[in-house]
C-alpha cells in the first residue's frame, strides 16, 4: 500500500511539474494576434483584447483576458463587450501546439442586437455562394483552434428592430455546445422588465446548424416563462410548452411548427410563419382547447361575475388605471396592425370572457397593411349562435371599424351582466345588425358608436315592472273592477320585436311589439347609454287577470292603455292615464245610453232637450 501511495504522489508530482513548465514555456500572448486573425477570416469580425493575457490553472486550465469587444464589419458599435473573458482550453493539445478551446465564458457582457451594431455590406462585395460556410479545422502548420462550448453569465442584451424601442434583457444567462457535425444544445434564462411589466424566461434547445446561415433549425424544450405587472391579471401569467422553429435565409422566412403552449388554464396548438420582407408576411393557424380569457387579459377587461355582482351591489368605485407610457402617447389605437400582411385561421373547443362561455369558436381575418377583414368570427353560446363579421381601418390617423353582429337564440341576460348594464332582463335574443365606431371597447360603444338593428325575443322577462300588474291596479283604484292577485314583479312576454338606433350613446326603440297570453303592448322610447336612463312610451292592452264580467271589463280588454316608464335604469318611475281613460269611457257610455232614450222617445219633448245636449257634448 505504501508503494501505490508512493507511485501516485510520483505521478502527481510530474503531472504538477509538468503542467507549471508548460504554463511556463508557453505564453497565451503568442495566441493573440492568431486569435484575431482567425476571427477576422473566418467570421469577418473583429476581435479586439485590452491587456495582456494570463494562466488560469484550477480548477480548469484557463486563459484569461482583460476587457474585450468583437465588432461586425462596418458597424460602429460592438456586438459584444465584456470586462472579461476566459478561454478553458484542453491540456494535451498545447503539446502539439494547438490551441483547443473548450467553452468560452463571458460574465458581465453587454450584447447590442441593434442597427449599430449590424454589419455593413459593401455593395460591390461578391456573393457567396450557397454551401455551408461554417469552416473546418484551419488549415494552419502552426497553432490552430476550435471551440466547443459559450458560457455567457449574468450579461445583458440590447436588442432593437430598425427604429422600433430598444428592449433590454437582462440577467442573461446562456450556454451553448456544438459538436463537429454544427449540432448542439443551448440553455437560456433571462429577465425582461419593459413598460411596467416583468417576464422571466427559460428554455432548453436542439440546434441544428449544419446548414447555417442558409438553414437553421431548433426544437425548443422546457419552455417556461412569467409574465407580472400593470394591465395584466393579478396572479400574472405562467406558462410552459415547446415548439420547433426554422430558419431559411435566402427566404427571409422563420416557420414556427408543432406549437405546444400553455399559459394559466389556456392551451395553444398549431403553426405559424413570417417572411420578413419590407411589409412582413404572416401565416398563422392556431387551435385552442381551452381559452380563458378573464385568466389572460387585465382585471378591469374581464371581471368575474362575482366581482361584477359585488360591484353591481355595493357602491361604484372609480376606476383605477394604470400610469400612460410616455412613449405610447402619441401612438394612434392599433398602430400595431400597421407595416405587415397576414393570414389568420384560429379555433378553439372553448372560450370564457367576461363571464360569456362560447364553444366551437371559429375564426378567419386577414390584416393587409392596417386594413384588418375578419371574414369569420363565429361561435355558439347556450343554446344560441352568434357571428360577428367585419372590418378594422386603422390606415389613416382614426381608426374606423364596422361590423355585422349576426345572434341567434342568445341568452340577453348574459349579455347585460357581462357589460355591466343595470338592466333585468331574460329571454332568448335573435338579432341581424349594422354598427360602427373608431374604437373597439364597451366604453366606446355606449359614448360613439352608430348603426341599426332588428330585435327578435321570446319569452322574456322584466323584472321590477309588472305592466299588467300596474295597469289593473290602477284601474281597481279609480273604479270597482276587481281583479285577480298577482304577486309576480316581472313582465313576461312570450314575444318581443323592435327595430333599433344608435348614435353615440343614444339608443332608440321604434316599433315596439310584444304580446303574452296575459297582455299586449306597442310603443317607442329611447335609452341613454352613458347617463343610463330610459324614457319609453307604451300602449298596454291587459287581456287576462280581470275577476267578473261586464262591458267595462269587456272595454279594458281591447282599449290600449298609456303608459309611460322613464328615469334611471335602477330607478324607474312610471305614469298611467287610467283616470282619464275610464273618465271618458263613463262618458261615452253616458252619451251612448241617452243617444238610445232619446232615440226611443224621439216623440218627447225631453227628448229634443237631449239631443240638443249630445250636440254639447
Amino acid at each position: 500500500m505504501r508503494r501505490v501511495l508512493t507511485t501516485l504522489m510520483i505521478l502527481l508530482v510530474v503531472l504538477v511539474a509538468g503542467l507549471s513548465a508548460l504554463v511556463l514555456l508557453v505564453n497565451p500572448n503568442d495566441f493573440r494576434a492568431y486569435m484575431v486573425r482567425q476571427v477576422e477570416a473566418r467570421s469577418g469580425y473583429a476581435l479586439k483584447l485590452d491587456g495582456p493575457l494570463r494562466w488560469h490553472v484550477w480548477p480548469q486550465l484557463s486563459i484569461l483576458s482583460g476587457r474585450m469587444s468583437l465588432t461586425a464589419p462596418g458597424a460602429s458599435a460592438p456586438l459584444i463587450a465584456a470586462d472579461n473573458m476566459r478561454l478553458d482550453v484542453a491540456l494535451i493539445p498545447l503539446l502539439s501546439h494547438q490551441l483547443q478551446v473548450n467553452q468560452v465564458m463571458l460574465k458581465g457582457a453587454v450584447i447590442q442586437l441593434t442597427p449599430q451594431s449590424e454589419a455593413v455590406r459593401n455593395v460591390d462585395a461578391p456573393v457567396a455562394p450557397r454551401e455551408n460556410t461554417l469552416p473546418d479545422k484551419a488549415e494552419d502548420t502552426g497553432w490552430s483552434f476550435d471551440i466547443g462550448r459559450l458560457k455567457v453569465a449574468d450579461s445583458v442584451l440590447v436588442f432593437q428592430h430598425e427604429d422600433d424601442e430598444q428592449v433590454t434583457v437582462r440577467n442573461l444567462n446562456l450556454q451553448m455546445e456544438q459538436d463537429e457535425h454544427h449540432k448542439g444544445t443551448v440553455e437560456f434564462s433571462a429577465r425582461v422588465n419593459r413598460n411596467q411589466r416583468d417576464l422571466t424566461l427559460s428554455f432548453h434547445a436542439d440546434v441544428d446548424a449544419s446548414d447555417y446561415p442558409h438553414l437553421l433549425s431548433t426544437h425548443i424544450q422546457q419552455l417556461s416563462w412569467q409574465l407580472t405587472g400593470a394591465d395584466l391579471p393579478t396572479q400574472g401569467i405562467t406558462g410552459k410548452g415547446d415548439l420547433q422553429a426554422q430558419w431559411q435565409e435566402e427566404h427571409k422566412k422563420l416557420e414556427l411548427n408543432k406549437l405546444n403552449l400553455q399559459a394559466n388554464d389556456s392551451t395553444l396548438a398549431g403553426q405559424a410563419s413570417v417572411i420578413l420582407s419590407n411589409e412582413p408576411q404572416w401565416n398563422i393557424d392556431l387551435q385552442f382547447d381551452k381559452l380563458n380569457l378573464e385568466n389572460l387579459l387585465p382585471a378591469q377587461a374581464a371581471v368575474s361575475t362575482a366581482d361584477r355582482e359585488a360591484t353591481q351591489q355595493g357602491q361604484k368605485q372609480p376606476k383605477q388605471t394604470r400610469p400612460v407610457i410616455s412613449s405610447n402617447l402619441n401612438q394612434p389605437d392599433y398602430n400595431g396592425l400597421r407595416g405587415f400582411d397576414a393570414d389568420i385561421l384560429l379555433k378553439a373547443n372553448s372560450v370564457r370572457w367576461r363571464g360569456m362561455d362560447f364553444t366551437q369558436v371559429s375564426s378567419q381575418m386577414s390584416n393587409a397593411n392596417g386594413l384588418l377583414t375578419i371574414t369569420e368570427l363565429s361561435g355558439k353560446m347556450g343554446q344560441g349562435h352568434l357571428s360577428l363579421p367585419g372590418t378594422l381601418d386603422v390606415r389613416k390617423a382614426t381608426a374606423q371599424a364596422a361590423f355585422q353582429p349576426r345572434l341567434d337564440n342568445i341568452e340577453i341576460g348574459t349579455i347585460l351582466k357581462a357589460f355591466d348594464y343595470p338592466i333585468s332582463l331574460t329571454g332568448s335574443l335573435t338579432m341581424a345588425g349594422d354598427f360602427a365606431g373608431s374604437k373597439i371597447d364597451a366604453e366606446a360603444f355606449r359614448r360613439s358608436w352608430q348603426g341599426d338593428a332588428h330585435i327578435d325575443m321570446r319569452n322574456t322577462r322584466m323584472e321590477g315592472l309588472n305592466f299588467q300588474q300596474l295597469v289593473q291596479q290602477a284601474v281597481e283604484r279609480s273604479s270597482n273592477v276587481k281583479v285577480e292577485d298577482n304577486f309576480d314583479n316581472a313582465t313576461r312576454l312570450d314575444s318581443f320585436v323592435t327595430d333599433l338606433s344608435l348614435n353615440n350613446g343614444q339608443l332608440a326603440l321604434e316599433n315596439m311589439q310584444g304580446s303574452s297570453p296575459m297582455l299586449t303592448l306597442e310603443g317607442k322610447g329611447t335609452l341613454d347609454l352613458v347617463k343610463e336612463t330610459a324614457d319609453t312610451r307604451f300602449k298596454i292592452r291587459v287581456l287576462e287577470g280581470w275577476l267578473g264580467e261586464g262591458k267595462l271589463i269587456d272595454f279594458l280588454k281591447e282599449t290600449p292603455i298609456p303608459l309611460n316608464v322613464y328615469g334611471n335604469w335602477q330607478a324607474l318611475h312610471y305614469s298611467l292615464q287610467v283616470d282619464q281613460l275610464l273618465r271618458k269611457h263613463l262618458q261615452d257610455e253616458a252619451k251612448r245610453r241617452l243617444g238610445d232614450w232619446a232615440e226611443k222617445n224621439k216623440d218627447s219633448k225631453n227628448s229634443k232637450d237631449v239631443k240638443k245636449l249630445l250636440d254639447k257634448l
